[in-house]
């Protein structure tokens, strides 16, 4: 999950394609509009197997002013990686 918000933070496109998994991954995915990403707290993660969750919440800033997204992550291990499968928002 850090991995993947750093990604994010720096814009990596080609390693966040690469860890997304491909039954769900945007294409093309693009970063455009990408807020500048200031913290990452993880409240929480779960792994069953080949099967995983983390919680989190990611702080940024957009036109000067600061949001948070909270999300719960799934992720999935298949030959041996993981990928992130998909997310619902926290209310």
């Amino acid at each position: 999950m850090r991995s993947r918000y750093s990604a994010f933070a720096l814009e990596l496109v080609d390693y966040l394609v690469a860890t997304w998994h491909p039954s769900t991954c945007p294409q093309p995915l693009t970063l455009e509009g990408n807020p500048k990403w200031l913290q990452l707290d993880i409240y929480g993660a779960e792994q069953q197997g080949d099967k995983a969750q983390v919680h989190f919440c990611a702080y940024f800033q957009i036109d000067g002013e600061v949001g948070e997204h909270e999300e719960v992550s799934d992720f999935v291990r298949e030959n041996g990686r993981w990928y992130y499968l998909s997310g619902h928002t926290e209310s």
